[in-house]
């Protein structure tokens, strides 16, 4: 399908490397997957970027940024993309909605549906979709069409499609996505619940009140933003009045946030859990866990260039941490003694720093002994005006168009 000029040999090289460490690591399972990947050159979609950048298995590129540096449009890693087809299950003859474009994406979608399928690629920017449908003909992808549009709005003349697939960080579900989804469609989307962004496969259920969509699967991963009218920001509680720690919530401020004014005034309390992990485990039920436990749940960062040592996270651009009235509490770890785990422990502060520290630390060993190693919860999406009975779940995240349910699953 590709007219593109003879590679360098390094470009080849490269490109199938990135696919043996993808197989080998399952993230790409079935042989489709794996030949498109092996055939797109994904240099020729990023040409101002060296080849070890571009054929990075793990990062992202930026393609473009504002003013303050903010990350506006980027060519997500080989490993996510390769995530994100194998949940969207594409096959030949199927038509497909992707959202959020960049040229490459549409291209292995293209190659997925064959000559009988159809893409339509979708971007709210008009620079990003000049770019993408630019390099897409250069590289004989003309038949995929590319639209400059807010796709939180029905796409004109588009009809039902098989396959939604967005490709830019989402905090809520559009309406007219699952509008324009066929029944037994497959939505794909980076999904943004409180804080935390997992990419979500979902299916449409009919249920007894309406249809619902229901998880798949729901895999972490990190995506540039969504723009438009679906854009949503996380607000930004300073402590103590000062950017050194911030605490980050995705679903409104606490009531009264000024209870934490004074909080750094107490001395912080430091409790470790005796809940011990390996070093490469994979934590994604962990932060569910703090996520659906944890009514005032948030992530805390501190600024480099103005930390005191007050609270001391271990990562100080990511820590999961929860307020409840005027104290607040994180998780921190230590390498254990054979220097081959990390325990975790909880910090607080604040006037009831000692019991919050107790509560925190009870999810955790909750998480280790019923939920660690096992299956992700089960994530639901119901219209905005479902009401309280109508939806099952351990926590409900209420969005402006959709409510998200948060269920484990039965043992």
């Amino acid at each position: 399908m590709t007219n593109t000029t003879v590679e360098p040999d390094e470009a080849t090289r490269l490109r199938n490397k990135v696919v043996d460490e993808l197989r080998a690591g399952g993230d790409i399972s079935s042989s489709e997957i794996e030949a498109v990947m092996r055939k797109v050159p994904r240099h020729a979609f990023i040409p101002d970027t060296p080849l070890d950048k571009a054929y990075d298995t793990y990062a992202a590129v930026i393609t473009k940024t504002d003013e303050h540096g903010v990350q506006l449009s980027s060519v997500s890693a080989p490993q996510i993309q390769a995530m994100m087809l194998e949940q969207a299950q594409v096959k030949p003859g199927m038509r497909v909605l992707e959202i959020g474009s960049g040229g490459l994406n549409a291209a292995y979608l293209a190659e997925l549906v064959g000559e009988h399928g159809e893409v339509v690629t979708v971007d709210i920017d008009p620079v990003v979709t000049e770019r993408a449908h630019r390099l897409l003909n250069e590289h004989g992808y003309d038949r995929v069409r590319v639209l400059t549009a807010d796709a939180a709005e029905p796409i004109p003349e588009l009809g039902e499609v098989d396959v939604v697939m967005v490709t830019a960080g989402a905090w809520d579900i559009a309406p007219a996505w699952t509008a324009q989804l066929k029944q037994g469609g497959r939505l794909v989307v980076p999904l943004r619940m409180r804080g935390l962004t997992r990419s979500v496969a979902f299916t449409q259920i009919p249920g007894e009140h309406g249809p619902y969509l229901e998880s798949v699967s729901a895999l972490i991963c990190g995506f540039v933003p969504m723009q438009g009218s679906t854009a949503h920001r996380e607000e930004l509680l300073l402590v103590n009045g000062t950017p050194e720690i911030g605490l980050k919530f995705d679903d409104g401020l606490p009531a009264d946030p000024h209870r934490l004014d004074n909080v750094v005034t107490y001395p912080r309390h430091e409790l470790w859990t005796g809940v011990v992990i390996g070093l490469s485990e994979l934590i994604d039920t962990l932060q569910m866990a703090m996520a659906i436990s944890l009514p005032g749940f948030c992530t805390m960062a501190v600024d480099e260039d103005l930390d005191t040592g007050l609270v001391a996270p271990v990562n100080r651009r990511f820590a999961l941490a929860a307020v409840e009235d005027d104290t607040f509490a994180y998780l921190v770890t230590r390498r254990t003694e054979d220097n081959k785990h990390i325990e975790y422990g909880v910090h607080a502060l604040g006037p009831n720093a000692e019991q919050f520290a107790d509560q925190v630390a009870d999810v955790l060993r909750d998480w280790e002994a019923s939920r660690r190693g096992g299956p992700s919860p089960v994530i639901r999406v119901y219209p905005a005006n479902t009401s309280d009975d109508q939806i099952p779940a351990d926590r409900v995240i209420d969005k402006v168009h959709s409510r998200v349910s948060l269920s484990w699953p039965s043992a």
